[in-house]
């Protein structure tokens, strides 16, 4: 078996062949990450090789949007593809004592960890799963907008500007939250309109603290089907602890804050709803106050219990019901 590793960037594509495991060897090839480039890599990677996709396994990180058309591309080609969770090649760099991080070193990890790792097969995202990813992107996007129409209005009236300023930043402001509204209902329509999205939504909202806001988005997540377990869910989302050693917080442990910040950003406020109003999370939370843990670290743990909920009722699909009666 053939063994590539593929860096993906915004713009480029870091694409090598790992020729020999013991020696490193190596074949390089920098490509845009562009549609016309795609065709490419294919060609150059039968060519370099000398094999047929089916011979080869390329492994790649999943980073936003960036990798899926590559991805998509290649696995129709009939290469074998692996997109991973960021955190796993991050996990084995540590194991083997990578330090230095260059395109090419990523590479280089990516072709060796689906060499030693055997990562489950890829395959592409159903059409429905696609557009539900595109429609909260576009959500997200123009709620991006609006918080930076209203910093400016703020700014507009702390600087005593004309009034015509403010309104205009007014009228802005009510111009994307109707369009904001009028996806958001694309998007719920969208979701009934599919059996098994509507059935996930309906289980994850079963869950206490988990409304309609988060429930989308952990759809959207948990649709990817990236994640083996719980604990790969978390540390995508940035909600495993990193222990913190300098001055008066030696040992007091931190959020990690990889992966997507929208998406941590909602589910803490649904872990303070939860502490509240979820058995399991607030025995949780509770029990880590009276253990001497602080508020934002016994809330961490409470946003992780939170994400093995909305996964446990997604890989069972089984509605909530509580470990603590």
């Amino acid at each position: 078996m053939i063994y590539i590793g593929i860096d993906v960037g915004k713009n480029k594509l870091d694409c090598l062949w790992l020729k020999d495991i013991q020696s490193e060897k190596v074949k390089t090839k920098v490509f845009k990450n562009n549609q016309e480039s795609f065709d490419s890599i294919s060609q150059w990677l039968i060519k370099v090789t000398s094999a047929q996709p089916e011979q080869l396994h390329i492994t790649l990180e999943a980073t936003g949007i960036y990798h899926e058309g590559v991805a998509t591309h290649l696995f129709n080609q009939g290469f074998h593809v692996y997109v991973v969770n960021p955190a796993r090649p991050k996990e084995f760099a540590k194991a083997l004592g990578v330090t230095h991080k260059t395109d090419k070193a990523d590479s280089l990890l990516l072709a060796k960890f689906g060499y030693q790792m055997n990562p489950r097969r890829w395959t592409p995202e159903a059409p429905e799963v696609r557009k539900l990813k595109a429609l909260i992107r576009r959500i997200e996007s123009i709620e991006k907008d609006i918080q930076r129409e209203l910093n400016r209005k703020e700014q507009a009236e702390i600087a005593d500007n004309s009034s015509v300023v403010i309104e205009s930043i007014d009228k802005i402001v009510s111009v994307l939250l109707k369009e904001k509204e009028r996806l958001t209902e694309e998007l719920d329509t969208h979701i009934d309109n599919h059996p098994t999205l509507k059935t996930n939504r309906r289980l994850l909202e079963s869950i206490p603290g988990v409304g309609p806001v988060v429930s989308r988005l952990m759809l959207s997540v948990l649709s990817s089907n990236l994640f083996e377990k719980a604990g790969s869910l978390s540390a995508y989302l940035g909600l495993i602890p990193r222990i913190r050693e300098s001055g008066t917080l030696k040992g007091r442990s931190t959020l990690s804050k990889v992966g997507p910040p929208n998406i941590r950003a909602k589910i803490y406020m649904a872990a303070v709803v939860a502490k509240q109003h979820n058995p399991d999370v607030k025995a949780l939370y509770e029990r880590l106050k009276n253990n001497g843990k602080t508020h934002m670290q016994a809330l961490g743990a409470a946003m992780r219990k939170l994400v093995q909920i909305c996964f446990g009722v997604f890989k069972h699909q089984s509605e909530y019901k509580p470990q603590i009666v």
